[in-house]
């Protein structure tokens, strides 16, 4: 039997890099080569082209307004080939800057950045940043989602599902509630930390959806020895939520 492989794309790791996005694809490489599949990383620079059509997972990172600016300049001149990726179910990992990014538009202070409208939503910024540690409850797992957050944007989802409701911390915006977005095979947050090496089950979560889309089944994800992941998720849940 050939042996199974994603292959990943990392969008502008040039530039949206701010809060150690690298650690997710490592994540990514680490849980799959534990269970025997392989991996490749395919990295689009700046100014380079974007292949949707080799990519089983994309990680779009968090980056500061200017860099946000550089990249949605790249990013609008694929937005018609993403956005047929993510309606076709493509996995998406979009963190912070990245999160904002596929929304309608992003407002700073002195202007409006263009966003791809692959999600609808909109960012405002204000100068207060929060700075957090943050524990969401979300309906696609068993355990607490953990992160960090660092943001200047208040992010406003509509209609949207949320990825969860804020135990501690503040989310998408202050008295919010909820933080992130899940839609289709995306998951689109402002938890940094990286994400996923603190929340295998997220991490897994994405593997299965994108190993099901490239193989036209649903693979089974063989168990792994979590037992350190799943007792610091436990130490912060009990920390800041008791």
């Amino acid at each position: 039997m050939e042996k199974r492989k994603l292959t990943i794309g990392h969008l502008y790791p040039d530039l949206l890099n701010l809060y150690g996005d690298r650690g997710n694809i490592q994540c990514f490489r680490k849980r799959l080569e534990w269970r025997g599949m392989d991996s490749e990383v395919i990295s689009v620079l700046s100014g380079e082209q974007a292949d949707f059509s080799k990519l089983d997972i994309v990680l779009l990172g968090g980056g500061s307004d200017r860099e946000q600016r550089l990249v949605c300049e790249y990013l609008l001149k694929i937005k018609d080939e993403f956005k047929a990726y993510v309606e076709d179910g493509g996995v998406v990992l979009a963190v912070c800057g990245g999160y904002q990014l596929l929304g309608r538009s992003y407002k700073t202070n002195d202007e409006v950045i263009e966003g791809l409208g692959i999600l609808d939503l909109e960012t405002q910024w204000q100068a207060e940043r929060l700075v957090e540690n943050i524990v969401l409850k979300s309906d696609l797992f068993s355990m607490p989602v953990v992160g960090f957050e660092n943001h200047g944007g208040r992010t406003y989802i509509g209609e949207h599902t949320p990825l969860g409701k804020v135990l501690f911390g503040n989310g998408n915006a202050e008295g919010a509630g909820y933080e992130g977005v899940v839609y289709k095979n995306v998951i689109a947050s402002y938890l940094h930390g990286p994400l996923l090496p603190k929340n295998p089950q997220v991490c897994d979560y994405l593997l299965s959806k994108a190993l099901k889309r490239k193989y036209g089944e649903e693979i089974a994800l063989e168990p792994l020895d979590d037992s350190l992941e799943k007792a610091a998720n436990e130490e912060l849940y009990k920390r800041f939520v008791g």
